[in-house]
């Protein structure tokens, strides 16, 4: 007698499980039973069909019965649902889903691969026309046609993990406005939130608006299309949604059966793939797992893990007793220009359990490039990695441009090998300048996590700043480096002179040094440490990772870069074209400063970079050396900025208005004071003079700061000392204090009533006023970071700006007054 041997569900698990039984076994008789239309067909591939990478839909089909059945010889029947199992018989019951009969076949072997559906939670309003869900080919069919005949130009995707990106992505590339919604503070919960900040940029730069640490709350059908209610009551209108919150297994017709469950529905099987109930067998994304890192039990719907699986659980049924050691889920995803992935455990976990089984971990943390930098073309590549303190890997994220999958899967391999950093800094991996460096980036983990564990350096990240706010921050980097951006109250003292200033510095402080990536922070330690400095720190990953960290999705476009647009259109200018790719930071603005020096005042530098770190610092860097950012593009992995040389302001004013600078009547005021009369003064002054036809400019600065602060309390992220700072400091203009006889508010209280009592305007009012009448107010860009106020902090209808600001307004001004 022959081996009868029945499978459910198809795809990864149920159909490798059937190649591989046909390939032991030539006589067995082998039935698949699938409830949907297709046996094999590429789920991972869907996002991709609908976007038109993949344009021939026959592609994302594997294999169809009549295929799968002439080369295996197995009888593959689709459209027919296991309803029921019935052990003590062991035979299960079917419903034909085309007729509705119902039979039974009998088994001497069952093996369950029902896989896992999208969730759908009970939101009103979801059965609304337009709402999608992605998981089968039937799926996919329903939304292309949607596309097609719809064509819609705006979108929403409910849900930030590996598909809800794939949407994203997919649908913005087909010129569709996409808004992604997730509850969580960051997409991609495998990655910790610094390396998913990365993604962030890279999709807020690709024009997808990020609605995060939100909800859903009601789908509304409108006359145009949907909108979609969030939990913080901002609504969204958009003629499509695409749900993609996560999967559940699909289980349902076991709860009868015997077979064990856990919480979430999962099977339990044990080390050999085997549930409780003898003969039956389960694989793929419906059952339980061991972590392989940790031992516990945990659900991982990966396609990889589930081949494997359906491969080792019929070498078990055909005797082999091969035990399933875990999973530890390695999983990668593209995202737009860059690549993310991720395997083992990431630092959340660890901290949500302390330790790793009764060891302390660290924190790797580096930006090396993908292949040697001074061959063209070489890119950042973002790795973090855990380790445990007897050295073994627990866990790493790589997110970068190019090389992002040769890094991790060298990594999971070393998980996988349980061998830790000693192997990591021994491999001998392939090296030519285009592919690679003679250090490899995997090597530079292990020599990184060696320095860490033997102490010869100590690390923090950039999340724990805050509890060390006593530190002395030293920035070694370049002054050229320090002027695009650095740590507030940080002190620059480059690394190729820290050795002469060390005598100025005390000892007995603790530091954080710093550089651009981490690599010239270690040298600088180690110098420090070897002349007696007792507590110095290094920062891991440097600012880039700093900045990364304290990346704010959806940032407003200032009104420097609103007017550099302007100027653009209106002006045309000679256009000097500089190649920097290839070069690392601090390389190509160092070029940039080199190459403005060669160039007239109003002429442009067009740049080209492939350093994303660039894009995020050139802005700044033009803005405190009194240049002009015009805007920055890409093509494929190079970025090009359009600099202006000079101040943007008065350049504008000479090209719109020339008449302005032989009038010389605008008015410009610096309220440097957060005293109320002196406040009042100001903007009585301002009021009037705008009235008369003047054109006027405030510049809020240090304690005037106030003056524009909003009454209410706005949650941002701060530093301690920015904390500190904005405890003490009075927040807004009703809190503000007279400069003289305040009298514990008293004086102040008084003043406003005899204000009332004349019918002049509070000062709130007349800010307001000023404000609509067309009064330029500008916050000090380099006073907000010293005083640790963030933008949203400050009323609506304030620019933001720096002293090439203020100067180039008051080269047009007949007046100018100090407050």
């Amino acid at each position: 007698k022959y081996m009868k041997v029945l499978i459910v569900g198809g795809v990864a698990g149920g159909a490798s499980a059937a190649a591989r039984l046909r390939r032991l076994d030539e006589k067995a008789e082998i039935i698949l039973f699938e409830k949907g239309k297709y046996i094999s067909f590429a789920n991972c591939g869907l996002p991709y069909y609908i976007g038109d990478v993949i344009t021939e839909r026959g592609n994302l089909l594997l294999q169809t019965p009549e295929s799968f059945n002439a080369r295996f010889n197995v009888d593959v029947r689709v459209e027919n649902e296991v309803v029921s199992i019935d052990h003590k018989e062991k035979k299960v019951k079917i419903l034909d889903r085309k007729s509705k009969a119902e039979y039974f076949e009998t088994f001497d072997k069952l093996i369950l691969s029902p896989g896992s559906t999208p969730l759908r939670p009970p939101i009103k309003g979801i059965d609304s026309d337009g709402i999608f869900t992605l998981w089968t080919v039937d799926d996919v069919d329903r939304i292309k046609s949607y596309v097609n005949a719809k064509k819609p130009k705006k979108a929403v995707v409910i849900g930030g993990g590996f598909i809800g990106l794939e949407m994203a992505e997919n649908l913005a590339d087909l010129g569709v406005e996409v808004d992604l919604v997730e509850m969580l503070d960051q997409v991609l919960a495998p990655f910790d939130f610094e390396m998913a900040q990365i993604i962030h940029q890279e999709f807020v730069d690709n024009g997808v608006k990020l609605h995060l640490k939100n909800g859903v709350s009601e789908f509304v059908k409108s006359s145009d299309g949907l909108e979609v209610v969030l939990q913080d009551g901002s609504r969204i209108k958009t003629e499509m949604v695409m749900m993609s919150l996560g999967v559940k297994p699909q289980t349902e017709f076991l709860k009868s059966s015997g077979i064990e469950l856990n919480q979430r529905g999962g099977i339990v099987v044990d080390d050999y793939l085997e549930t409780n109930l003898k003969d039956i067998y389960a694989v793929g994304d419906a059952i339980e797992v061991k972590n392989f890192i940790t031992g516990d039990k945990t659900m991982i719907p990966l396609a990889g893990p589930a081949n494997r699986q359906g491969r080792l659980v019929v070498d078990n049924i055909y005797g082999a007793k091969t035990k399933y050691d875990g999973s530890y889920g390695t999983a990668i995803v593209k995202a737009f220009s860059l690549t993310a992935a991720s395997t083992g455990l990431n630092e959340k976990q660890l901290k949500q359990s302390g330790k790793v089984l009764g060891k302390d971990y660290y924190s790797v943390v580096i930006h090396p490039n993908t292949h040697a930098s001074y061959y063209p073309g070489a890119m950042p590549l973002h790795i973090k990695a855990l380790v445990s303190s007897d050295k073994m890997l627990l866990g790493a994220q790589v997110v970068g441009s190019e090389g992002v999958d040769k890094q991790i899967d060298v990594l999971a391999t070393v998980i996988k090998a349980r061998a830790g950093v000693d192997l990591l800094k021994s491999l001998e991996l392939a090296y030519a300048p285009p592919y690679s460096s003679g250090k490899s980036p995997s090597n530079m983990v292990g020599f990184v996590a060696e320095n860490i564990i033997e102490g010869k350096v100590k690390v923090i990240t950039a999340d724990m700043l805050d509890s060390f706010s006593d530190a002395v921050l030293l920035d070694i980097r370049t002054p050229e480096e320090n002027s695009m951006g650095s740590l507030p109250d940080s002190v620059n003292i480059d690394l190729d002179v820290l050795r002469g200033k060390l005598s100025t510095l005390d000892k007995s402080q603790t530091y954080i040094v710093y550089c651009a990536v981490g690599l010239r922070g270690y040298v600088a330690a180690r110098i420090m440490m070897q002349e007696g400095f007792s507590s110095v720190y290094n920062l891991a990953g440097g600012y880039s990772s700093y900045s990364y960290y304290n990346y704010e999705v959806n940032k407003k476009p200032t009104q420097t870069m609103k007017m550099a647009r302007e100027l653009e259109q209106i002006a045309s200018s000679e256009t000097t074209v500089v190649d920097a790719t290839g070069l690392a930071c601090p390389g190509p603005i160092m070029r940039v400063k080199q190459s403005l020096e060669t160039i007239n005042h109003g002429n442009v530098l067009e740049i080209h970079v492939n350093d994303p770190g660039f894009k995020n610092d050139i802005g700044t860097w033009c803005e405190r050396t009194g240049n002009t950012l015009l805007g920055i593009t890409k093509e494929g992995k190079k970025f090009i900025a359009r600099i202006r040389k000079g101040s943007l302001e008065c350049d504008l004013n000479k090209l719109k208005s020339p008449h302005v600078i032989d009038s010389g009547n605008d008015k410009t005021i610096v309220c440097f004071s957060g005293d109320l009369d002196k406040a009042i003064a100001a903007l009585i002054i301002a009021n009037g003079a705008v009235s008369m036809g003047r054109k006027v400019t405030i510049f809020f600065t240090f304690w005037g700061l106030n003056v524009i602060r909003k009454s209410e309390k706005v949650k941002v992220k701060k530093s301690f000392i920015g904390k500190m700072f904005g405890m003490m400091m009075p927040r807004g203009p009703k809190k503000l204090a007279l400069s003289k006889m305040n009298m514990g508010g008293m004086g102040a209280t008084m003043i406003k009533g005899l204000m009332k009592k004349h019918n002049v305007p509070l000062l709130e009012d007349m800010i307001q006023m000023g404000l609509k009448s067309g009064i330029r107010m500008i916050a000090c860009n380099m006073s907000m970071d010293l005083m640790g106020i963030k933008e949203d902090e400050l009323i609506d209808g304030v620019d933001f700006g720096g002293v090439a600001s203020y100067l180039g307004a008051a080269e047009t001004a007949d007046t100018n007054l100090f407050i």
